[in-house]
């Protein structure tokens, strides 16, 4: 469905940092902008850079970024990687019991307080 998404920065190798961590964590590499980083991904890719409008950028209200992940070990590994970068905790990593399936995921704000989360089926789950 999607192309690509794009976060902004203000700080692009903050950003960086963060990202190619909690993004290596989901076996995803990074490919350096001169204004930003792209993460290319299965038919879409993750964009972080400075906004083209040169205005500072801020956060969106309600904006959430969800990426998929192979299993609960990648869920904690994003999380982990994400506050040993930078990030803050959002939501510990654990089963969501609202989520379609009970999913397991967590969630974290980047350097810029960009939401992002990332889920994997539940690992307690019949099937």
């Amino acid at each position: 469905m999607f192309t690509h998404s794009f976060l902004g920065t203000n700080d692009v190798d903050r950003s960086r940092t963060f990202y190619d961590a909690a993004m290596g964590a989901l076996g995803l590499a990074s490919v350096p902008l001169p204004h930003g980083t792209v993460y290319p991904g299965e038919g879409s890719n993750l964009i972080v850079a400075r906004p083209a409008n040169g205005e500072a950028h801020t956060a969106s209200n309600g904006h959430t970024l969800g990426f998929k992940a192979k299993d609960a070990a990648s869920v904690d590994a994003f999380h982990a990687a994400g506050l040993a970068n930078g990030g803050s905790d959002e939501g510990a990593p654990g089963v969501r019991v609202n989520a379609p399936g009970q999913m397991y995921g967590a969630y974290l704000r980047d350097p810029d307080g960009n939401k992002i989360c990332a889920f994997a089926p539940n690992p307690d789950a019949a099937g």
